[in-house]
């Protein structure tokens, strides 16, 4: 029998404009694909590694991550890749972003890279995406009221949540910004109203910007909780904790919690971790964002709900191949790899 014969893939190099010309308007694309991912999880077809942390001992705030992942080669969407970001949060100060990456693309028949792009446009859409998909579960019994929502963190990661917030489904009144840099609150509200439309305004205080929301997106840089009055989260709205280590766990241990993997989430000093190791329990976890979408049940809205998705890799990958399959039957290829091989 003769074994099928098989090439390794040209190799191409996607930039970050490249890249955010294929997104910026395929946002509704960027959300299915991360759904698909999502269930696909949930149905044990994808491999997604702990995240690996790069620390450096002498600026103990500055990190890179690897993430690699696989999804299923069984599925339409198989795909291997890692994304390597980083997150130095002094670089604001020098007029650049906070965070930058890259991701390596693996053909799933040979293993070959057969692409590296600019992925921190990949991560803020598919983290978008994520928080959004989870909006439009949570909220889907009050649609049609209209909603205030408040960003805690004026960041990149704001900008795009406030730009895929249409795909949610509901009703936006007022987004109010609050960052602890006062005129980052101020440039973003003035950018969401004029590319959006929305009506905005920024706030000072984080208790006024948290009390007055049905929606609360936190994208701080908090290495640890500094949210501790539990009265904030009294009126019950829904909390997309993006940043992760925003809430003490008290407030965590008075929500419904969702996740969109458990074992990803206690890990990292997120507050979930944090409240696993005081309370030596994981039952205060109430579902996955991936369970949810395989028709799983939705908490109660008895009190506020919180989002807290550690950002898988296999989001990543799953974006990263929707960028590669529209952009590489249009753009030369470097080169083909070629790999000295040791014969013995």
């Amino acid at each position: 029998m003769n074994t099928p014969s098989i090439a390794p893939p040209p190799f191409h190099v996607f930039t970050g404009r490249q890249v955010h010309d294929v997104l910026h308007d395929r946002k509704r694309d960027v959300l299915h694909a991360v759904e698909r991912a999502y269930r696909a999880h949930a149905c044990g077809r994808t491999h997604n590694p702990d995240s690996q942390f790069l620390h450096f001992p002498l600026a103990q705030r500055n990190r890179v991550i690897a993430l690699p992942a696989h999804i299923g080669e069984d599925s339409e969407d198989a795909a291997i890749g890692i994304k390597w970001i980083a997150s130095f949060p002094d670089n604001i100060r020098h007029g650049i972003p906070r965070a930058s990456a890259a991701l390596i693309l693996n053909d799933p028949a040979t293993g070959y890279p057969m692409a590296c792009m600019e992925a921190s446009i990949i991560s803020a859409s598919r983290t978008a995406a994520s928080a959004v998909s989870a909006l439009r579960l949570l909220a889907v019994e009050r649609a049609g009221k209209p909603h205030v929502v408040a960003f805690i963190g004026a960041g990149l990661i704001a900008r795009y949540v406030a730009q895929y917030l249409p795909l949610a489904g509901v009703c936006i009144e007022r987004i109010v910004m609050h960052d602890v840099e006062p005129r980052y609150a101020e440039a973003l509200a003035e950018r969401v109203h004029r590319e959006q439309g929305f009506a905005t305004a920024t706030e000072a205080s984080i208790g006024r910007a948290i009390g007055c929301a049905d929606v609360v997106v936190f994208c701080t840089t908090a290495a640890t909780p500094h949210v501790f009055d539990a009265t904030l989260l009294a009126h019950a709205p829904i909390v997309l904790h993006l940043s992760l280590r925003d809430l003490s766990s008290d407030l965590i241990l008075s929500c419904h919690n969702i996740v969109d993997d458990a074992d990803h989430c206690l890990k990292a000093s997120t507050s979930l971790q944090l409240t696993h190791q005081q309370t030596g329990r994981r039952d205060f976890i109430t579902t996955s964002l991936p369970e949810m979408l395989c028709g799983g049940e939705v908490p109660a809205r008895d009190k506020a709900v919180v989002f807290s998705p550690f950002g898988m890799g296999v989001l990543d990958i799953a974006v990263a191949q929707m960028v590669y399959r529209t952009l590489a039957p249009t753009q030369p290829s470097i080169s083909q790899f070629h790999f000295d091989v040791e014969r013995g």
